[in-house]
């Protein structure tokens, strides 16, 4: 959490997949917005000085008996209160409202009619699409509130109490899918929570430069990088704010693409003064994966040895204290119930979840409360260079959670040819910087096929592509028929061991972007 001078909005989470989303359109607004759990106190609420609050989804009803709640004093706190759809409801009966199953529900795209006058709604015309969610409905509104909007089945979709500085919206509003959304959250943090929009990049790094060094003293920090955007931003900021104490620690841990170890010394090298330790690990990593099919343990495996190798390196250094991680908003938010709320654990990340109990180092995580667009901006404030800025995700344990089963070098190579012609072809075709993340899977199975006048029986390669802003959602890309088959034919015809090639269709959610 940051200071008290910065301005934020606070999401209580109530167990919705959204809640990210809500953070991360605020955040586009130049507003701070972190979440917290639903059982945060009006007290903690108070300390934390927040200029608004947004009460968010959740996929339980408020009338049921163990439905999340909140403090009920925090509507009474003069704060203004923004409730998307359980947190509409909840706001609502805390109100004095009635809150019912409906027999209609109302799911997807659906036609708002705006019928209220209001600062909330100014910009906005009268009918709006909103993408709705839910099989509940305010019933019935005490004298105290407004009715600003209704749909063909919900008589309430846009409430205001006239006293309390409650808003409630029965739809969704972060989603592209209501595309007047942006606008009535923007509406919102300016009109009603009356933010002047300091959150900015470079705010943050003269923030993050300070920070480091008062947690730093005349220590030293030992930062891992992989070559990806994250790691090298967390590098540099920390490089900017203690300049030769911080060493850094490539480990090729033989889980890279093709070429990349060297790719990645060459951009440090050229780009950084940075004292720069690289670690040949391949057999390492490779002997404690083998036999390992889940990709939890992989991850945790991954992980662990990671600190295995900082720690026996950073014995050779003097006064090493403080471990730097590329650990971003996200990661923290799908490695665990969001602070404490009742969201699910989609999976464990190598620099969160998959981090042993005795580090034996110190922490340095400067990227934590930012999500990876806003670690691009950083990155370009910071001078670094535009390829290794623009850079695809490329996730911490590598090529071992897109290799689905068992990791051999047999399949990493398999995996690492794929994935070469993949991002060849989308680079050819101009794709590249359009598409948000772009790459190759191998998949556990073999399939029948024909080579050569011959019966084949091999391996299947899927291709992922997806557009996103912030990677919390996910559409998959529609990459044209065409360039889907150059790459086709040239992973079929180059690639030993693969005889078919699929592209996956899916969007996140209910699928992640990583197929493991």
């Amino acid at each position: 959490m940051l200071e008290n001078n910065i301005e934020k909005v606070l999401i209580l989470d109530f167990g919705s997949q959204y809640a990210q989303l809500i953070a991360r359109r605020v955040r586009e607004n130049n507003v701070y917005s972190e979440i917290v759990a639903h059982t945060v106190t009006t007290e903690q609420i108070k300390k934390l000085n927040p200029k608004g609050i947004i009460l968010s989804g959740g996929p339980a009803s408020v009338y049921s008996k163990n439905a999340p709640r909140c403090d009920e004093e925090i509507v009474k706190l003069g704060i203004p209160i923004l409730g998307i759809c359980y947190g509409m409801q909840l706001g609502c009966m805390m109100l004095g409202a009635k809150v019912i199953a409906t027999t209609t529900r109302e799911y997807g795209r659906t036609l708002c009619i705006i019928s209220g006058e209001n600062r909330f709604l100014e910009s906005l015309p009268q009918e709006i699409t909103v993408w709705m969610s839910h099989g509940d409905i305010v019933a019935e509104l005490p004298a105290e509130f407004e009715s600003l909007a209704h749909t063909q089945s919900c008589p309430y979709a846009i409430v205001k109490h006239k006293e309390m500085n409650f808003y409630g919206v029965q739809f969704h509003p972060e989603v592209t899918h209501t595309p007047n959304g942006y606008q009535m959250i923007r509406n919102f943090l300016y009109k009603i929570c009356n933010c002047s929009g300091n959150w900015k990049m470079d705010s943050f790094i003269e923030k993050s430069v300070n920070d480091i060094t008062k947690q730093v003293g005349d220590g030293r920090v030992v930062c891992g990088l992989s070559g990806g955007v994250d790691s090298a931003v967390t590098a540099a900021l920390i490089n900017k704010a203690i300049g030769n104490h911080l060493s850094c620690i490539f480990v090729d841990n033989g889980l890279l693409r093709n070429f990349e170890a060297e790719e990645v010394i060459k951009t440090f090298e050229e780009n950084f003064s940075i004292d720069l330790h690289v670690v040949s690990a391949q057999e390492r990593f490779l002997g404690k994966l083998k036999g390992v099919f889940d990709p939890e343990k992989k991850r945790k495996i991954i992980g662990h040895e990671f600190i295995e190798i900082f720690k026996y390196e950073a014995q050779k250094l003097s006064n090493v204290k403080f471990l730097a991680q590329g650990t971003l908003y996200p990661d923290v938010i799908e490695s665990i119930p969001a602070h404490g709320g009742p969201t699910v654990t989609i999976k464990s990340h190598h620099n969160v979840g998959g981090l042993p109990e005795e580090l034996g180092f110190e922490l340095v995580e400067p990227l934590r409360l930012l999500f990876k667009d806003e670690v691009r901006q950083i990155g370009e404030e910071l001078g670094l260079p535009k390829e290794l800025v623009g850079r695809h995700p490329f996730p911490g344990p590598g090529l071992a959670i897109r290799i689905i089963g068992e990791i051999t070098e047999q399949r990493l190579e398999v995996l690492r040819n794929a994935d070469k012609i993949v991002i060849e072809e989308i680079r050819k075709a101009g794709l590249y910087d359009k598409i948000a993340q772009c790459f190759a899977v191998l998949l556990p199975l073999s399939t029948v096929g024909v080579m050569g006048d011959e019966r084949s029986y091999e391996n299947v390669i899927a291709v992922r592509a997806v557009e996103t802003t912030d990677f919390m959602t996910a559409d998959w890309y529609r990459i044209p028929g065409e360039i889907l088959g150059n790459i086709s034919h040239r992973i079929i015809n180059e690639v030993k061991g693969v005889n078919r090639v699929v592209y996956d269709i899916s969007t996140k959610p209910p699928s992640t972007i990583e197929w493991e």
